[in-house]
Parts: structure tokens; sequence; C-alpha cells
């Protein structure tokens, strides 16, 4: 069922009498008829006044009266427990046992604290403590846990049953609580009305008592049911169901009606017995009222016709509705009648109104329906609608295209007949060619459809702008397919299709990519500051060029773009890398056949070549190339070793190739690799064979193959085997370690201990507990691996008890730049040379000059002062370095700290100079002390020096010495042409010709400033102490002198013109101007003329300049005055047809606004209020401003 209900301006004055007891009077205040101003209440009704509450009026009013007493949240209460109704009686476990069990599960399960105790008769006495629920609960588990149950049964009408259940089943659990008993009450179905109570005998009591009580209150009430037609129930509820409100205020009595929606009749009454007979008698009374004076009717009307009978937001039906509101009209969706309801007159009349415009509509409506394949609905649509819109609009009818999930083709067009079947025509064609279209399949690689979309589509909207009749789909990136489906007229998909293929044929193209290997540590020179380097070489080559991760073990710079790009960056990238070190590069011939066997599974063997031999790099020819070429690139004695190896192996691949593999575990690895690799190299020495162990990248870490010769491969299996058997026989052994060597290799959580088990086959070194002052260290693991680390614990030790400690004395202002970036500096002497180096703690606040101590009492120096502190040549503790550590090492170590000490010297460059090696915002200096990795100095202006001190590293300052004195040639260099550049030379030029020399918005002069490259510069105009016939110019000699013949050669042109005036009329010079002036340039261009209008206020506002050769002036003039004469008669036709036309509205005179006036206002009372202020801030504050508060007798308000 649908409805339209409009609510009419007598309705609402209806609604709004109802909601106060004053009958609201509506004023219509026409323009005509404004002669008396509404009274302030008719234009302000006051709000109705709540009546005063009795209880209120007796409290004293005051600021404490409205806080309320704080209850306790705490409360106790005290339970007893007769002897004969206890479960545990036995007196001697009073406090034990099961009771005092239970007890302790109430405490935990409810929060409430109890406590017990014994009467002298026995009996057991419980107080509870805690928050209200918690002790009602509490209470409820004592009586059913520790106090013998009794059962009894009370009998109530079975209706009445609900009552004690109440809402949620919440009364009967608070009556539960109350009682401390447990209540059943029969189910629905069960025609039982006995309620059975379990509890204590006076819980029992409480709990029947209260039922009885609701049963005995439910008596009182009644319930009546009064079958009322439908159409009424509005009727009796009222507007807002304000009519019912009040008879069940009235009469305290519940009353049901039926929502709307539920198609019953019945009104249900609830309440006490007379008050109910009340309320159904006046509910009676409506409806006869009504039935005598109310009439349901229908017309009929196709249910298509409907919304247009309703109208564009019910404006059709409110005209009915707005002059009969008491008639309601119902339409059904898929009926063909509409329903009214009301007033029997009010009835007829909207009957007749809504059958003529039934029957308007049906000769001037028409609807058409089509069968349109439903597959091709959301074609016809369009994106966003905008098919189906367009046709709407144009055709200006109702168009119903059923949705998707019906699968229906029936498409329904409704609206003029002529419009009707002008869209069934489009329509169809639409529907023909979508039947004769083309759809086809482009197969594209799915790493490129994101480019062909571009950044937010933009360029898949260029290719949809470019071929609109074609429809163009992706795939879901999900799905992982390469399929793009293009859909349209057939030769339309054929040029979108081609267009596609040549953009995915030029991204092919780009998408060539080259992996280039560079050592690591020349990748921060590939990037170079700022990353300058590699984004000129990205900007030049036209690629794109990834460098790996800076936590990255790769080596590899990828470059992507085009072959013939790709292979310049690439060249530009490996020159970089062989400038900043000695790489070779050698090229050897190994037949293209074998290159797969030496590159291995996943690069396996080549990389072990690459890794034995320094890192070398070793590039393959790309497979299918046919190339035999493999090039081999890295410092010259580790290529000549990759070389030697490569041939070597090639030759053996060619004669007789044979491999093998074995598994070990991964721990046993190191051990098998040795030190250095020097297991390895021994077996490898011996057989002959190429061993090749997995990388951590590898997915099977166990793996080892062998590769070689089939004789020396067996023969190195037959080694590894038995390397490995033994390193699978566990064995356990012990040795002896002094306890003051233990601590060294259990600190930093065992790291020693964890660097032995990781180099010799994951054995395990147990040492005592620490206390124990046990000297025995338990080895475990393979037999080999525990002799190793035995041998090296035993290093280790020796190590340590040939352990110094001496003293390096270097300042503590060097600490820092020692130590190097994040302690990198230290921390690589402590590996190279096996040493701990150990910092002194800062002093925070040295003091620069040793002041003599303060005699005190005749005693010099203080107390207990020993001589040696007072000595001045003796190093400060901040300043000494401890190195422990074997003697030679420490002495090594301390040498190789005392060379990172900073050297300062100093450098004599010329003061003037300064400022521009410092560079704009100290960019040129920092630039330097980047690239020498030293600190620059330069002296503050205001002493004038022209010493620079450089401090770094010895190796580094001849290095920035040499390049700071190169920039000063360079700058020497600087100041010498920036001296020729200075030359001036001033040209006496009449000012009258300045503003054509530098032209429309300077054009001209710039033209000269960039082609001869100097700076002119022109005379204020309002500093009269220059000459303004004087121009400037500054620059190279030869440059300025071209510069001022090029302005002598524009100022003898500028001689020659000559300037006339010619009057036009002022009207038509916005007409020869035209828009933003592009007429008048026009002419000017054409004519090579300048014109010049005159401004407004001028006192000839018809006299126009116009200046150039003299042939081109009067040319010029005659074509301005021809188009004067052409405009002049459309001026003067526009003039006499303003005559007979209407004034403007804002010419017309209007009397002043009165503004909105009331009368009767409280300001105008007799008491003389004034009037409220519109400025005043308080009287009318703005929102969210803060209002200045009125200041009280007693202070502000708190």
């Amino acid at each position: 069922m649908s409805s339209v209900a409009v609510l009419t301006q007598e309705s609402f004055a209806e609604h709004r009498s109802g909601l106060s007891q004053q009958q609201v009077k509506v004023t219509a205040l026409n323009s005509e008829e404004e002669n008396d101003p509404p009274t302030y209440k008719e234009a302000f009704p006051p709000l109705p006044e709540k009546a005063p509450c009795l209880e209120a009026a007796q409290e004293p009013a005051g600021p404490w009266s409205k806080i309320r007493p704080i209850k306790a949240s705490v409360i106790t209460q005290v339970f007893h427990v007769p002897l004969e109704e206890r479960k545990y009686k036995d007196m001697n476990q009073f406090g034990e046992g099961e009771q005092a069990k239970i007890c302790l599960d109430i405490m935990q399960k409810t929060g409430a604290h109890l406590e017990l105790s014994l009467a002298k008769d026995q009996g057991l006495s419980i107080m509870v403590s805690g928050k209200l629920e918690a002790v009602m609960k509490a209470r409820k588990e004592i009586v059913a846990r520790l106090q013998t149950q009794a059962s009894a049964t009370v009998a109530i009408p079975k209706e009445h049953h609900r009552f004690v259940i109440g809402k949620n089943g919440e009364k009967l659990q608070d009556l539960e609580l109350k009682t401390a008993t447990k209540i059943q009450i029969p189910r629905p179905d069960d025609p039982s009305n006995q309620i059975k109570i379990t509890g204590t005998k006076e819980g029992i009591e409480k709990a029947r008592h209260e039922i009885l009580l609701i049963s005995a209150e439910q008596d009182k009430r009644a319930v009546e049911r009064l079958d009322v037609e439908k159409v009424y129930h509005p009727f009796i509820a009222g507007p807002y169901n304000k009519l019912v409100s009040e008879l069940m205020q009235d009469t305290g009595t519940r009353i049901n009606i039926p929502p709307p929606s539920v198609n019953k009749t019945e009104i249900v009454f609830t309440g006490e017995k007379e008050q109910l007979a009340q309320a159904v008698a006046r509910v009676k009374k409506i409806y006869e009222e009504k039935a005598n004076s109310f009439t349901v009717s229908s017309v009929s009307a196709p249910s298509w016709l409907h919304r247009f009978i309703i109208g564009k937001k019910g404006q059709n039906l409110a005209k009915i509705t707005q002059q009969m509101p008491k008639v309601h009209i119902e339409f059904t969706e898929g009926e063909d009648k509409i329903t009214l309801e009301g007033p029997t007159e009010d009835v007829n009349v909207a009957q007749e109104q809504i059958e003529v415009m039934v029957k308007d509509l049906i000769n001037r409506m028409d609807y058409a329906e089509i069968n349109v394949d439903h597959k091709f609905h959301r074609h016809l649509i369009g994106k966003n609608g905008a098919n189906i819109n367009r046709i709407k609009d144009l055709y200006k009818v109702s168009v119903r295209i059923p949705p998707d999930n019906e699968k229906s083709n029936l498409i329904r067009i409704e609206g003029d007949p002529q419009g009707v079947q002008q869209a069934k025509k489009e329509l169809l064609e639409l529907a023909s060619r979508m039947e004769n279209e083309r759809t086809k399949d482009l197969i594209i690689e799915q790493k490129f459809h994101r480019t062909i979309i571009g950044q937010k589509g933009e360029r898949i909207r260029e290719i949809r702008e470019k071929f609109p009749e074609v429809i163009i789909n992706f795939p879901d990136p999900a799905h992982k397919s390469d399929i793009v489906q293009l859909r349209g007229p057939k030769n339309e998909v054929e040029k979108c299709t081609k267009y596609m293929q040549k953009m995915v044929a030029d991204l092919v193209e780009n998408s060539f990519s080259i992996s280039v290997p560079i050592f690591k540590q020349f990748h921060k020179n590939i990037i170079g500051k700022g990353g300058a380097n590699i984004k000129k070489i990205r900007e030049e080559s036209n690629t794109k060029i990834d460098l790996p991760a800076e936590n990255s073990n790769s080596e590899t710079i990828v470059i992507t773009g085009k072959r013939a790009n790709c292979e310049a960056a690439r060249h530009r990238i490996l020159a970089i890398q062989k400038e900043l070190a000695n790489i070779t590069e050698v090229e050897v011939s190994i037949p293209s056949k074998l290159h797969n066997s030496l590159i291995g599974a996943k690069g396996r063997f080549i990389r072990s070549i690459m890794e034995e031999c320094g890192g070398v790099h070793i590039h393959f020819p790309t497979e299918g190339s046919g190339s035999d070429t493999v090039t081999i690139r890295g410092p010259a004695q580790d290529v000549e070793k990759a070389k030697k190896q490569l041939l070597h192996l090639a030759e053996e691949k060619q004669t007789k190739s044979y491999t093998v593999d074995l598994r070990a575990k991964p721990e046993y690895h190191k051990f098998l690799i040795g030190k250095g690799g020097g297991n390895i190299r021994k077996v490898r020495d011996n057989t002959g064979a190429r061993i090749i162990f997995p990388t951590s990248e590898d997915k099977d870490q166990e793996l080892i193959t062998i590769m070689g010769t089939e004789e020396a491969v067996k023969e190195a299996q037959k080694e590894l085997e038995a390397l490995i058997k033994n390193l699978d026989n566990v064995v356990e052994d012990s040795m002896v370690v002094d306890p003051k060597h233990h601590r060294h290799f259990v600190i930093r959580r065992g790291q020693v201990l964890r660097e032995i088990a990781d180099e010799y086959g994951g054995v395990m070194v147990s040492f005592p507990r620490s206390g124990t002052q046990s000297d025995k260290v338990t080895l475990k693991g393979a037999k080999d691996c525990v002799e190793a680390a035995k041998k090296r614990i035993q290093e280790i030790i020796e190590d340590l008890e040939a352990q110094v400690t001496i003293e390096c004395t270097i300042p503590q202002k060097f600490h820092r730049s020692i130590m190097g970036p994040k302690g990198s500096r230290i921390q690589q002497i402590t590996r190279d040379y096996g040493v701990q180096i150990k910092f002194p703690d800062r002093e925070e606040n040295p003091a620069p000059v040793a002041e003599p101590a303060v005699q005190e009492n005749g005693e010099e120096g203080g107390e207990g002062k020993d001589g040696k502190d007072a000595d001045p040549s003796s190093p400060k503790k901040c300043d000494i370095i401890i190195i422990s550590g074997r003697r030679e090492k420490c002495e090594a170590a301390k040498e190789a700290l005392q060379a990172l000490v900073p050297v300062t010297i100093e450098v004599e460059v010329p003061f003037d100079l300064h400022r521009y090696i410092i560079g704009q915002k100290g960019s040129g200096i920092r630039k330097m002390m980047d690239e020498f990795e030293v600190n620059i100095q330069v002296p503050a202006p205001e002493l004038q020096s022209d010493i620079i001190t450089i401090t770094g590293l010895a190796t580094n300052l001849d290095r920035a010495k040499a390049g700071l004195l190169e920039r000063v040639k360079e700058l020497q260099a600087e100041q010498e042409d920036r001296a020729l550049r200075s030359f001036k030379l001033t040209v006496t030029v009449d000012p009258k010709y300045h503003p054509k020399i530098i032209g429309r918005k300077g054009a001209v002069i710039t033209q000269i400033r960039t082609e001869h490259e100097v700076n002119i510069q022109f005379p204020d105009k309002d500093d009269e102490s220059q000459a303004q016939d004087q121009i400037t110019i500054t620059g190279y000699e030869k440059n300025a002198e071209a510069a001022r013949d090029a302005i002598m050669k524009i100022v003898g042109e500028l001689e020659q013109m000559v300037s006339e005036d010619v009057t036009l009329d002022h009207r038509v010079h916005a007409r020869i101007i035209g828009a933003r002036g592009k007429a008048i340039r026009k002419i000017m261009d054409e004519f090579k003329v300048d014109i010049r209008f005159p401004q407004s206020g001028a006192p000839d506002p018809n006299c126009v300049t116009v200046t150039g050769l003299p042939e081109n002036v009067e040319e010029a003039i005659d074509h301005i005055l021809n188009l004067e004469e052409e405009y002049l008669a459309d001026v003067v036709d526009n003039e006499a047809m303003q005559v007979y036309m209407k004034p403007s509205s804002h010419e017309e005179s209007k009397a002043p606004s009165k503004g909105f006036v009331v009368r009767d206002a409280p300001w105008a009372t007799v008491n003389n209020e004034k009037a409220p202020d519109m400025s005043s801030s308080e009287d009318f504050p703005s929102f969210g401003a803060q209002v200045a508060p009125k200041t009280l007798p007693w202070g502000p308000k708190r």
C-alpha cells in the first residue's frame, strides 16, 4: 500500500489549535493589507505554562533545595537461621568444614563480605556487607545453601501470571531476590494455574503475599475490545495521536489502536472498569459522528497514470487536498483505481476533479513497451545514466528499465504520445546497433594495465574520449587476467585495437630491463649529493633506475627503459665506478652452450666463484643472443683469478663434467668450510673438485653440491662424507678454565660462546654456575668440532692471560670525531686489532684555567691533597682512553687511534672571496666539507682576516687544501670576468620615447637585454635628481655598444613617426576597443600604429590619438572612422528603442521600509522599558562568541 498525505494550511492551523488551550489566530499579511501591525503576542505566541508542582511549592526556594541527599553505596544486613532450619548442625566444626567453604564461595561469587556467629540458641547469625545488589545475591545463596528448603504452591488466574513475570522477567527476578526464594511459574501451554515457591518458611510467606497482591490488583482491571472499521481509526487517533492521548490521560485507560500497516479493526481498552466504560463510550461517540458524515469512493485510473495525477512532489494532488483537507486520497500500487475517504460532499467534489484529471491525462498521455535483451540494458542507460537521461530530457518522457536481478527484457516508456514514439524509435535503434556491435578481446600483459589506465584514470580517459563509441573493460586485478575487452561498432573497435596495440608496443619497448652489478661501497657516489648524479643520469638517458635498499646485501642496480637508453645509462654508471676504483674489466670467450652449466641452478655455481674471488662481478650474455663473451669486472688480481677458474671449469665441462649432491646439517657448514675457507680449500686442492654450499636465499639449506671430473668428485665426496660422519658422532669432553676467565665467555648473554658454536658445528659449551668456584668446562658435540672448540677456547685464554691495559691520551674534544658516526670508526679498530677500547666519561664543565687553591687557616691546597694532583702537566682523567688486549695489538690500536686525531692547518685566502666560498646559506662550504670529510672554519667578517682553518684527518687535509685553492682560482677568474661585465655606457634618449623602447609589458627591452646579455636601466620618474633622458647600459663593452645601437635604431624609427588626433564619438569607443582590448590590438597590429583613447574625466572625451608612420596613420584613421559610422548607427537605434522600454525596477522610487513592526511590545508598555539594543552582544550574542558576564555585587558566578 502506498499513499500520499499533504499538510495544508488549514490542517496545520487545526493542529496548532490542539497544541494550546487558546485559539491561534492566523492573519494573512498581504502587501495591500498592512494597515494594522500584529500585536507582540500574535507575532510571538507564548509557550503553554506548566502547572506548578505542589510539592515544589512547599519547598523553600534556594540554591540548596535542588541537591539530593547522597545515599551510601555499601549496606549491611543481618540474617538469622534458626537451629531447626540449619543444614549443617555439627557444633564441633563451626568455622570449618563444608559450611565455611560455602561461605567463601558465596563471597567470591557475589563480592559481598560475610561474617558468621553462633547465638546462644545455636541459631546462625550472618552479617552481609557490600553493595545492595551483591547483598541481595549473597542472601539468596545463603538461604539456598545454608538453610533447609521448604516448598508451597499458590493458585492465581492464568491471565495474571504474566504480571508476576513482568517485562523480560524483571519483576520475577526482583521478587526472587527480595524474598530469597525460587518461584516456578507454569509455561503458557500448561493449563495449570499453580505457582510453586521454594525457600525458607519466612521467604515463602513473603513471596506468596506479594504474588496474591499482584493478582488482586489485576482483578480490579478490565479488558474490552471494540470493533471499528479501519477507515475511522485516524479520526479516533486524531492528528499526531493527540485525541487518543488526551482520552487515555483523562480516563487513565490504555487504548491500543492497530497501526495502518496491520490489517486489524479491533481497538483494545485496558483499565479500571468504571474508567474503561467512559473511554469506550467516548470512542463510540466519535465513531458514530464520523460514520454518519463519512463516505468511501473510488475512481478508475490506470496504475501507470498515478504518478502523473500526483504530480511532481505531489503538486497536482496538493491543489485538491488544500481545498478539501478532510479528504484522504489513497493510491494502491498495481491497482487501476484511486480510493477517496472523507465527508460525503468533499469526496464527491474531489472525485469529479480527479476524474477530469484522469480523462485529460488519458487523452494527452501514452505509453509503449519494447523488448530489449537485458544484457544491453546497462549500455542503454550509459555511464551514470547519461544516455537514458538524455532521452528523457529530449523527448519529455519517463523510461522504466527493470533492474538486473529481474532479468526482464521489457522496457516501458510513458509520456507525450509523440515523445513516446520518438524515444521508442531511438531506443530500438540503439538496441539494434548494439546487437550489430563487435566484441574483441585484446591480450595485454597485466603488468601494463595500470600504466594504460594511468594515474587516476587519466590515460584511459583520453583513449575513451578519442573512441567514444568503444567500451573498454579491464579485468579485475585480483583475477590475474591478461584479457582486455573492447566493444562497439566494428570500425571503431578496429581503430581502437590498433591504437592500443601501438601503445602496448611502446610500453614493451620502454620496459626493457638490465641489471648492473656495482660494488656496494660505490652506490653512494652513483647517487651523488642529494641524489644529483642519479637524477641527472635518469633525465639524460630517459630511464628508470632502481638501487637496492641501503640495508640490503644486493649490489645490483636495475635500469628500465628503451634498450639503447638502458645501455647508455649502464655505460655511465660503470664509468663512475671505474673512475672511483682500480676496477679492471676482462672479456673471456666461453661457448654459449656451457653458460647454463657454469651459472648453475639459480646461479649457485657462478655465485660461489664470485665469492671465492673477492666478490668480482661476472656477467653472462642474455640467453639466446648467441654471444660467447663473458665479462669479468673487479680488482685486477681478483679478475685474473676468476678468469683462470672460469676457463679451467669450461675446459672441464667440455671434456667431462660430473655432479654429486650431499646433505649435511646447516650448523656443520661453517665447520666444513673452516676459518677463512681453510678446510674446504684443502679438500678442493687435494681433489680438484668444486664444492658449493647453499646461500641464505636457497630453500634447501642442507644441500651441498660437488662438481668436477668423476674421479675428483668421488674423492671429494669421500672426504666430506668422512667429515660429516665424524660430526654426527656426538661426544662429550671437558677442559679446565680458570674461574677468573669465565666471565669473558658468558658476558653479553654468552656472545663468545655463541660465536664458538656457530663456527664449530653447533658444539655446546657449558660453564659452571657463578659462585661454585669450579674450573671444569663441559663441551658436547661432534668429535672434531669439540677438539677445534677446545683449541679455540685455549687460544682465547692465552690472549686473556697475555692481556695488558695501556692508556692513550687524546684531548676530550676530539673523542667524538675519533668515534665516528654511531661509533663506526672505533668498532672497526676493535674488530681489526681484537682489542677492547673504553672511553672516559665526559667532563660536563671543564674549567678553562686552573685557579690557585684558596689558602684556609694557613694550609695550602687543602687537607689530604697530594702534590701530584696539582701537577698541571699530568693528563686529565677525561682525556685518557683505556685499551685492553695483547700488548702488540694494543700498541697498533693506539697508533690507529692517534691517526684519527684531527689536525688543523691554515690556508691564506683573500678576505673579499670568503663570502663566495661560504655560498648561499653556507651551501658552498658545506659541499666542500662533505666532499673532503673535513671541517672548514672561516673567520668572522669583523676580524677582516685572510686565514681559513681546515681541521680533519691528516690524509684528507691535503685534498681539502688543494680543493679550496682550486675554488679560490675559480672565484678570482669570476671576479675578473665580473669586472669586464661591469662596463657602463650612457645613452641620451628623449623621455617620450622611453615607453616605446620598453614595449608592451617590457617585451622590447627584454629582447634587447637577452640578445645582448646586458642590463639596461631607465631613469626613475619620481627621482628629480636623475637626468630623465639618460639610459644606462651595463655589460661587456662590445655587448653594451651593440645594445646602444639597437636602442638608437628604435629611436630613429620613432622620430620618423607622427601623431594625429581624430574625433571619435565616445559612445563607440567600447565597441572599437573590444573585449579586453582584442579588437583595438588587431587594428594596431594590422596598421602598425599606436592608438590611445582618452581616460575617464578627460576634457575632450571624443579625442583619440593615432601614432605611427604617416602613411600607416592615415590608413588607420580612415579605418576607425568607417567603424565609427557603422557602430554609431546601432547606438542611435538602441537609444530610440530605450524610449519605449519600461524603466528598470531599481529606478522606480520606493518608500522607505519601516522594517518589522509589532504592537503592545514589552518595551512599549507603561513601564517605558528600553527597546532591545541590536548592537549589544549581551542582548543579541553571536554563535560561538563569549559574552561578557554582568558584574554582580557578590562577584562572578561560579
